[in-house]
């Protein structure tokens, strides 16, 4: 069992008695050991200067790979290629794609901005996006079926969905078939990485994957990933020179393009290596308190559960009642969201919006004294706005 006083003690520089961090599916705290991590990319980088790399920071990524792999439920041995964000890495995928051959995306209208944002603007210039309505999520598996066809490019969508945590258990069987028609199957796993475990389904080895540190994981920013399917051989249009770092020592051949094996190929250029110091100092974290996701997950589903109960009556569940069904987060529907986010903010309650969608997400370092009266200041904000 979690001894929460000692996991608490590691995050005194977030934890302040004047506030309380309903923020966990956004933002989650920092464990103290991060900012002496970010002390040692320093020293690292003034001891063996431009020699960081082979000494220091390779190494790390490797290590940092390896328990990211372990921690979605892959393979340790398989490719992640990592970038500032995840819409750097996603357009990096889409820039291999054959247009004139497969003209079509399928995708959700509850994906979240950057990838809705991003197909919103190669429609305008030409590529089709079929927008499978995400309402209501019981029926759109039976959808997204019915809109993959043999001209479909890609199949983009979310494993948990960040309006309201939505568990899209059925993902397996709408990946089995974005595969069967050969079109790639990518998922977007950021609000399901290292807070629920999902299960990908029979195409999960042909399934690109991607997802980032700033939310459950608790790198912060500038570190998301894109994991590669072994064998992968595709070209991205959209390349940087560390996509074949390793040739850089060799003479250039005019009009040769050439790439690195497995993820080095949607690898982009010159990255700040701090996230991986960060990232490396917080899964030793974990590890030290032997918290797998599978723990994190059940101190989730106790943390949501305790939520949703304290604020049963307040606004309107959006996220589903049923646990197996809920991701890390609550999601209330309410008028005036945004406003109630700033009210919130004035008596040092951290929450967010999306919409008319208020979002509460709790953290395993916080108590469950912290988890009532938060939810006690929220319910008393949404009696006050009527």
């Amino acid at each position: 069992m979690l001894d929460l006083d000692a996991f608490r003690g590691c995050y005194t520089a977030f934890l302040r008695p004047d506030r309380i961090l309903l923020t966990g599916h956004s933002h989650q705290a920092w464990p103290n050991v991060v900012r002496e991590a970010q002390a040692r990319y320093f020293d690292d980088s003034a001891a063996w200067v431009d020699d960081k790399w082979s000494q220091a920071i390779f190494p790390k990524v490797e290590r940092v790979s390896q328990e990211i792999l372990r921690r979605m439920g892959f393979p340790e041995q398989d490719a992640l290629a990592f970038g500032r964000s995840t819409h750097e890495l996603i357009f990096r995928l889409m820039s291999c794609l054959r247009w004139s051959e497969r003209p079509r995306v399928v995708t959700t209208t509850s994906e979240f901005h950057s990838l809705y944002r991003q197909l919103s603007r190669l429609s305008e210039e030409g590529v089709e996006v079929v927008w499978v309505d995400g309402w209501p999520r019981t029926s759109l598996a039976e959808r997204l079926l019915d809109a993959i066809t043999p001209r479909t490019a890609m199949v983009a969508l979310s494993g948990v969905f960040f309006e309201d945590a939505f568990v899209f258990r059925e993902i397996g069987t709408v990946l089995e078939k974005a595969a069967a028609v050969g079109a790639l199957p990518l998922v977007d796993l950021y609000h399901s990485f290292n807070v629920v475990p999902l299960d990908l389904g029979p195409a999960a080895a042909q399934t690109f994957v991607t997802s980032g540190g700033y939310k459950y994981a608790q790198f912060g920013e500038g570190i998301c990933w894109l994991r590669v399917p072994p064998g992968c051989t595709l070209r991205p249009a959209y390349t940087g020179w560390f996509a074949d770092f390793a040739a850089l020592s060799q003479e250039r051949t005019p009009g040769v393009v050439s790439y690195g094996s497995g993820a080095a190929r949607f690898a982009g250029a010159t990255f700040d290596a701090s996230a991986f110091y960060r990232a490396e100092a917080v899964l030793n974290h974990f590890h030290r308190f032997s918290l797998g996701v599978e723990e994190l997950r059940a101190i989730s589903l106790r943390q949501t559960a305790l939520l949703a109960e304290a604020l049963a009556g307040a606004a309107d569940l959006v996220s589903p009642a049923d646990p197996k069904m809920r991701g890390g987060f609550l999601s209330l529907r309410v008028r005036g969201a945004e406003r109630a986010v700033r009210m919130l903010r004035e008596r040092g309650v951290f929450v967010d919006a999306r919409g008319d969608l208020l979002r509460l997400g709790p953290a395993p370092y916080l108590t469950d004294e912290e988890l009532r009266q938060g939810a006690a200041i929220v319910r008393d904000v949404l009696l006050r706005m009527g």
